[in-house]
């Protein structure tokens, strides 16, 4: 059988182990896992009881057009609903893009490391990728800019950054987007945004009305806590929704997934207090590695890459031997580093102080 070449050189996503799995390894009978980024108080009540509440009939294909959440996205950003399209997560608008926009005769420009989901799909369409080096975490915008020449397509620019979790000033940002020509796509991908409390952060929904080649993804995987529906969604200018359109496959989102993100929008104020859980325990992070001599990214997202100085997979068995699931930075581009999602209070105080009993013995 015939298989891509580009295919060939690729291997799938290997998931993490669950926690089902490592009680019965290990023989333990509580686990904390915070190593997919994925919100530890769950979501919204208003979920389950829209979701209770409201009966329908699973045998009848979801609304093609997502008229629901897209409505719901309308007037919660207050644009019109030719603006959005909506993914199954904002992985499928990734992919979208990349399949309408990208062929083996052009190229694509990112940072590394970076999600790796744009590299991923580049390769898949034969398009040429471009990585330019992070530096300290931060994207290198300046070379980024340089990079894009007439073959380039599409720019990626995670804000915050996966797995660093630095975000992108509004000056920054702006200085970038004037030096990229009107006809290369730029994706800013937002899947963090609910978290971020920098006072220097930019506004995307301003930036997509001066930029038309500018779309901008997010999703309801991470602070809407929804990761298990998958969906997620871009915004940009109509032309642009329209050019992508026909990329996405017709009943790409499900129905209970327009219904549960739908209500979870009306319950701002379960965002805040997540936002507000998540940068109390960045800083009892950031306050540890200070006391322990430990270096990390300053994150904007829920998660924080801490460096050990030590080997990421032998650090990652180490908190997995304490019931702790983390992400060891080996396959993330810091192979002495872990990516720790910030949990509850609780979860973060017993992980701070399993990772104090590992330093210190």
């Amino acid at each position: 059988m015939y298989i891509k070449d580009q295919v060939k050189k690729l291997t799938p996503y290997k998931p993490g182990k669950t926690v089902d799995d490592v009680k019965k390894e290990l023989g333990l009978s509580e686990i904390i896992k915070l190593a997919s980024n994925e919100n530890p108080f769950g979501s919204s009540q208003k979920v389950g009881e829209a979701l209770t509440a409201h009966a329908m009939n699973y045998a009848i294909y979801p609304d093609g057009g997502g008229s629901v959440l897209r409505g719901a996205l309308a007037d919660f950003y207050q644009l019109p609903g030719n603006q959005f399209i909506l993914g199954n997560g904002s992985d499928e608008i990734i992919q979208i893009i990349s399949r309408a926009m990208l062929d083996s005769s052009k190229n694509t420009v990112m940072a590394a490391p970076t999600f790796p989901q744009y590299k991923h799909n580049a390769v898949i369409e034969g398009a040429e990728v471009i990585e330019i080096p992070l530096i300290n975490g931060r994207h290198n915008l300046d070379e980024m800019a340089q990079a894009v020449n007439e073959d380039t397509a599409v720019v990626w620019v995670c804000s915050p950054n996966n797995p660093t979790g630095i975000s992108i000033s509004d000056h920054d940002l702006k200085q970038f987007l004037n030096k990229i020509p009107q006809d290369v796509v730029v994706v800013l991908d937002e899947a963090y945004f609910e978290y971020v409390t920098a006072d220097d952060y930019y506004n995307a929904l301003e930036l997509i009305q001066d930029y038309p080649n500018l779309i901008v993804t997010r999703t309801f995987s991470k602070a809407y806590g929804l990761a298990g529906f998958r969906v997620g969604y871009g915004i940009a200018q109509p032309e642009l929704i329209q050019a992508l359109e026909p990329v996405r496959e017709p009943f790409n989102t499900n129905s209970l997934a327009h219904l549960a993100a739908a209500s979870a929008m009306k319950d701002q104020q379960f965002i805040q207090y997540c936002r507000e859980q998540n940068r109390e325990g960045i800083e009892k992070f950031e306050q540890f590695c200070t006391e322990h001599g430990l270096s990390y990214f300053p994150s904007q997202g829920n998660f924080i890459l801490v460096h050990f100085n030590r080997d990421a997979d032998e650090m990652f068995q180490a908190l997995m031997q304490k019931g702790i699931i983390a992400r060891s930075g080996q396959a993330l581009g810091y192979p002495k580093s872990l990516r720790i999602t910030i949990g509850t209070g609780e979860q973060v105080d017993k992980t701070l102080e399993s990772i104090r009993e590992i330093i210190t013995q």
